[in-house]
């Protein structure tokens, strides 16, 4: 037998660029909007989650390529190979086929299916003599005091437009006989007000667009001039932070001082309505707004979806049936609604499984440390919270009864800095210890410790998890959690945050693994291990569940275990630049994404080890930047009852074939097939089934 040809594992052809592996999985997102096993107003919140999720795509990622660009970088990225500017010649190519997309299902698709059910999204011009002179009265009463057209000219230059506000262009003409040019003049549509009003109807549910109210009353704005053209648009800017560590003397107030810039970055999008565009116009924008034409969304429909979550809100309150069924997250299977947590977790370890399992525990655990007199610290790190967060209230009602109460605040978690700078200061009033992280690193761990003394000896309780310390998106998102009080764990966790918090070198960890570095040493340990295992037993298999796969030497070393046999499931709900079913290259490794109706969030690896079952939870995925710029946990999961659960877990998600796309050899993704014999499977349906039938067996 001949000997193998050597690959080159670093190939670019084995790889997909992480922007594209992103706009793929926002591809995703927007066919749940068409797909008829969800609920009307569930499709119209997936349309709105594709803009938001397009919106700061753009905002980061597309302007940090233009940023390159600017400053004629030309070097190509290290997987894929691609040049910033060829990757934005193709964001640009994909993303306008997308967009395009989306339009024809509003128009198309859930449109005429919302004028089934009696609700019907209007232009001013098709309504009612009544009802108009119910708009205009709107408008004369509610709106136009809130106006402020901004007219353009030698005295009035081109208003600086707020990052991802809607406005009107309005090219009016004089009526003086000897006026010499045509004026322009720039209308906001008021972020304050509702963007869907309401017509008084007898027969449906009638809603009118603000931005169209707008145009159709412009004249009344202009007194004296002819309107000749109007059109609505909007621009994203450039929101990306430049936060200067180096020469900062207090984080805090740089990261203030950013945050005011933010809304003022370069334009790096402008959305038009298509509909009756003068070229003469969109020239103008351009020009201006200094943006090139391939950057430029003609849009032909209302712009800025994201206006369909309150709507949908709105509808869901006019008409029943519309949405998922509602449900009440259950309490875990390891509790029962009469047991202290603390004193079951001094029994075994308590697995956690959001958002079928309630979030509530997780917070009581906290509220009660606060309250309870025999703790003496309890120390944690924040990532990103709710808006009224019960946790932070914690946290301050503790400090203020004279427990130690340590917190760290990731100031720069992206679009939370603002939250997070006010939570910081509110917990520096109560008394808390608040530090901000560690120098060019962001700290993305989720962890709590709690010390408590009874009895003369020191307990320690610690929470680890995959998802944030936030009760409002513990009940959208998917994730996992852990409360331990295992010795090596509290050890562990007293030394993290000691590293954190004051000067000392890297501890030895037990049990925990420390991004930046050891996380990603550690897997490709356990790979190489997997790789060994295999050889000598045959039946090596790794499962690693993720958002996110990008870290190159990661991937090589998966494509190197492929080749020596490893089976390799992985499921991935957004970026993944590794590319599966390669011949001689990943021939086996599987790949597929999960989007349904929560956000798959938890990030579990799983190792065989010839029947050992090494499973590990962490804050981090597959990333490099979460493997060398961010301060990670990566811990494991050792009492054998959890890690059946978990892996039972593990495989109804690879069974999936409701929801998950798997991902072929060209990096395209495709529903995952199945015949009439086979059974339907949603996996995130079963999860909610089984959360139920837990709380029945208990009752």
């Amino acid at each position: 037998m001949s000997e193998r040809a050597v690959i080159d594992l670093a190939n670019p052809m084995y790889y997909n660029n992480r922007e594209l592996s992103w706009l793929n999985f926002n591809k995703r997102v927007l066919e749940e909007s068409s797909d008829l096993n969800n609920p009307l107003l569930e499709r119209m919140k997936f349309l709105a989650i594709f803009s938001s999720n397009l919106d700061e795509f753009f905002m980061v990622r597309v302007a940090g390529l233009k940023d390159q660009v600017k400053a004629g970088f030309n070097k190509p990225e290290n997987k894929a190979g691609l040049t910033p500017k060829q990757q934005l010649n193709r964001i640009s190519i994909k993303a306008h086929e997308l967009v395009k997309i989306q339009n024809r299902v509003l128009r198309e698709e859930i449109l005429p299916s919302l004028a089934e059910e009696g609700f019907y999204l209007k232009k001013p011009a098709e309504l009612t003599k009544e009802q108009r002179q119910f708009l205009l009265d709107y408008f004369d009463n509610e709106v136009f005091p809130v106006l402020t057209p901004m007219a353009i000219d030698a005295y009035r230059p081109f208003p600086m437009l707020l990052n991802r506000s809607l406005n009107l262009v309005v090219m009016l003409e004089n009526d003086e006989p000897d006026a010499e040019m045509d004026r322009v003049a720039i209308v906001q549509v008021p972020g304050v007000l509702e963007r869907t009003i309401e017509i008084p109807s007898e027969k449906d549910g009638a809603f009118v667009l603000l931005e169209d109210v707008l145009e159709y009353f412009i004249d009344r704005i202009f007194h004296g001039y002819k309107v000749k053209n109007v059109n609505t648009f909007r621009i994203t800017r450039n929101a990306d932070m430049e936060i200067h560590e180096e020469g900062a003397r207090d984080l805090l107030l740089e990261i203030e001082k950013e945050l005011k810039k933010r809304k003022w970055g370069a334009a790096v999008r402008l959305e038009i309505k298509s509909q009756d565009l003068d070229q003469h116009v969109l020239d103008y924008l351009l020009e201006e707004l200094e943006i090139h034409c391939k950057d430029v969304y003609e849009i032909d429909g209302p712009i800025d979806l994201t206006f369909l979550f309150p709507f949908t809100k709105k509808l869901g309150t006019l008409r029943e049936g519309l949405s998922y069924e509602t449900f009440i997250p259950q309490l875990p299977e390891d509790l029962t609604s009469r047991e202290d947590i603390f004193e079951k977790t001094l029994q075994q370890d308590v697995l956690f499984y959001h958002p079928y399992e309630s979030f509530e525990p997780v917070i009581d655990f906290i509220s009660q440390a606060a309250d309870d007199p025999t703790v003496l610290a309890i120390k944690m790190t924040l990532y990103r919270v709710s808006g009224d967060s019960p946790i932070i209230e914690s946290l301050k009602r503790a400090a203020e009864k004279g427990k130690q109460v340590t917190v760290l605040v990731e100031l720069k978690a992206r679009f939370d800095e603002e939250n997070n700078v006010q939570w910081a200061k509110e917990l520096e009033k109560a008394g808390c210890h608040v530090i901000y992280g560690m120098h060019n690193l962001k700290t993305h761990s989720k962890i709590t410790l709690i010390v408590r003394k009874r009895a003369g000896r020191i307990e320690r309780f610690v929470h680890l998890g995959t998802g944030n310390y936030n009760d409002a998106t513990a009940k959208l998102y998917t994730d996992h959690g852990l409360i331990t009080a295992k010795k090596e764990f509290g050890v562990d966790a007293t030394n993290f945050f000691n590293y954190l918090s004051g000067y000392m070198d890297k501890p030895k960890y037990n049990h925990l693994v420390v991004a930046p570095f050891d996380i990603q040493d550690a897997f490709i340990k356990l790979i190489d291990e997997e790789i060994e295992i295999h050889k000598k037993y045959g039946n090596g298999r790794i499962i690693a569940k993720m958002n996110s796969l990008t870290d190159k030497r990661l991937i090589m070393k998966l494509y190197e275990a492929s080749n020596a046999g490893v089976q390799i499931d992985c499921i991935i709900r957004g970026i993944c630049c590794m590319r599966p079913g390669i011949p001689g290259v990943s021939d086996n490794i599987r790949v597929i994404s999960i989007v349904g109706r929560f956000l798959e969030h938890s990030r579990i690896y799983y190792f065989h080890h010839n029947g050992e079952r090494k499973i590990y939870l962490s804050s981090a995925d597959m990333m490099t930047r979460n493997m060398i710029k961010r301060v990670e946990i990566l811990f494991p999961i050792l009492e054998e009852a959890l890690k059946e659960r978990l892996d039972n877990f593990l495989h109804l998600q690879l069974a999936d074939n409701a929801k998950a796309r798997y991902q072929d050899n060209e990096g395209n993704y495709h529903y995952v097939k199945h015949g009439p014999e086979d059974t339907y499977i949603d996996c995130q349906l079963e999860s909610l089934k089984a959360a139920y039938r837990v709380r029945e067996d208990e009752e």
